[in-house]
């Protein structure tokens, strides 16, 4: 079966599979900004930072909170506690995402994804 491709408003612009075009779903409220990539910030960030902060907006409620316990974003992500603390620490250090812990002594807490800093990625 042939299927026509659609036209966007551009209409350099093609869809290729109109028939799987994505639509926001009542399941999750995950999504990324688009500045993550326009204001460099993928640049310096690594390939666990990425994906820890990608899990975290996936994840997260309509506040962009997410309560998911380390070894639960471990298995997940398929890295070890290790590698997950260091992408922690460098999101929470570039002030992407912010955590409280659950309780005072409690290892694992509350990780917000925050709305991007308006200056940018620091320079390198």
């Amino acid at each position: 079966m042939t299927i026509n491709p659609k036209q966007t408003s551009d209409p350099r612009v093609i869809v290729p599979k109109p028939n799987r075009m994505r639509q926001l779903s009542k399941q999750g409220f995950g999504w990324l900004d688009a500045r993550l990539h326009k204001q460099s910030w993928l640049s310096i960030l690594t390939p666990d930072q990425i994906a820890a902060y990608t899990f975290l907006c996936l994840v997260a409620n309509p506040q962009g909170v997410s309560w998911y316990r380390r070894d639960r974003i471990q298995a997940a992500m398929c890295i070890d506690e290790h590698a997950l603390r260091q992408a922690l620490y460098k999101l929470y250090d570039l002030d992407l995402v912010a955590y409280k812990p659950f309780s005072q002594h409690a290892s694992d807490g509350f990780h917000q994804v925050l709305s991007l800093p308006t200056d940018g990625p620091p320079i390198p």
